[in-house]
């Protein structure tokens, strides 16, 4: 047989495929399963929404290639919702609509690194992320975080860390997998550490419609003069519209850099998904009521799982924010993939083991919680509580 691609073929497998396995084989003992695993909505996508996509997806107009760059008309909306919920002025020529914020990433960071340059990551991280840059032969180097700290980073550990081969730095906020949202002085700072380095801030806000406090602004970076030559925002479409399957995410950046992403979607896709487009382009304005409702749901979970956590003396909830808990588990010394493997067959909880962020986060597990409802975060106290590894 012909040899594979190295840098492919050393990759593990996907890591929640078989979390699902764990899943599969619980019995039922404990009562229902309850999935924390992958960052599903866990509430289904508004009557309006489907019916958008009903009417575009049966639409002879969307049945062509589109934009490279997207829909004008979704460049255009999310352009308006961006200036908006940033308090900034933010045109569609800033707009890249891909499938997916994966994709976002990949475009990313394929647009400022390649084979042999360095991405900074914080640990610990998104394993989509640090995947994605080895199977591009781009290197990676890490910044540890500290629960101590709320496991946000540390602008003079990062600055330690930027050696000359580092092109970028590369972020999540809301954090992916810790839940930790990244105060905007905090992120101004680390801009500023940025642009003083003469390297790119990748920050992706996937779940930024679930901050705790509405209407304020994650970040003021959109406002500061030459914000277009340091910052790379990623968006996802999912979460807060109810449909990973239709994979639609963007990226708001320079206009400059919007032309190097057009090169590289043209050979990874060509467009985005045309009818998703359309759709998410109407409901832009016309679910923002329903997409705040969703928001406070989320914070009502949120609240729920703090309040199991405290009722637990063993188990510890080190950081929590707007999708994911970072819950440090009580068997020290054993690793977080067999604490989690039992917990799913045995006590019917299916989470991802911390170590899959990180070997140093073997005390770890994420609860991706924003899944279930109050009622079922509820039921998490008598299994945690009862649950042993003997």
């Amino acid at each position: 047989m012909p040899a594979f691609n190295p840098l492919v073929e050393k990759l593990s497998p996907p890591p929640v495929p078989s979390v699902f396995a764990w899943g599969r084989a619980y019995q039922g003992a404990r009562g229902p399963l309850i999935d924390l695993s992958q960052a599903v909505p866990g509430y289904p996508a508004h009557p309006d929404m489907l019916r958008l996509l009903g009417e575009t997806a049966s639409s002879r107009v969307f049945t062509g290639y589109g934009p490279i760059e997207g829909e004008a008309e979704l460049r255009h909306a999310y352009a308006e919702h961006v200036s908006q919920v940033y308090g900034a002025n933010v045109g569609s020529e800033n707009i890249h609509i891909t499938s997916g914020c994966n994709q976002a990433f990949v475009c990313a960071a394929m647009t400022v690194a390649g084979p042999g340059n360095t991405v900074l990551m914080t640990e610990p991280f998104y394993f989509n992320h640090e995947t994605t840059l080895a199977m591009m032969g781009i290197k990676t180097a890490f910044v540890a975080c500290d629960a101590a700290n709320g496991f946000l980073p540390d602008p003079a550990r990062l600055e330690a860390a930027i050696t000359g081969d580092v092109r970028a730095l590369a972020l999540v906020s809301p954090n992916n997998p810790t839940g930790a949202i990244y105060p905007p002085p905090l992120l101004d700072a680390v801009f500023r550490l940025c642009r003083q380095k003469g390297i790119w801030l990748i920050l992706d806000e996937t779940y930024r419609d679930f901050m705790p406090e509405a209407g304020k602004a994650p970040h003021g970076l959109f406002s500061l003069d030459g914000w277009e030559d340091t910052l790379i925002s990623l968006y996802s479409f999912s979460k807060s519209f109810c449909i990973p399957g239709h994979r639609l995410g963007a990226i708001t950046a320079g206009s400059t850099v919007v032309e190097q992403v057009a090169k590289i979607m043209d050979n990874l896709q060509i467009c985005a998904p045309r009818a998703a487009q359309a759709a998410v382009a109407r409901a832009l304005p016309l679910l923002a009521g329903w997409r705040e409702q969703n928001r406070q749901e989320i914070g009502r979970r949120a609240d729920a799982l703090k309040a199991v956590m405290r009722s637990l003396n063993d188990w510890k909830l080190d950081a929590i924010g707007a999708y994911f808990a970072f819950v440090r588990h009580p068997f020290r010394g054993v690793g977080s993939a067999e604490v989690a493997e039992k917990l799913a067959r045995e006590a019917g909880i299916i989470c991802i083991p911390g170590a899959y962020f990180g070997e140093n986060q073997q005390d770890y597990l994420r609860f991706a919680f924003a899944n279930a409802d109050v009622p079922t975060i509820g039921l998490l106290e008598e299994r945690l509580r009862n649950f042993a590894l003997s």
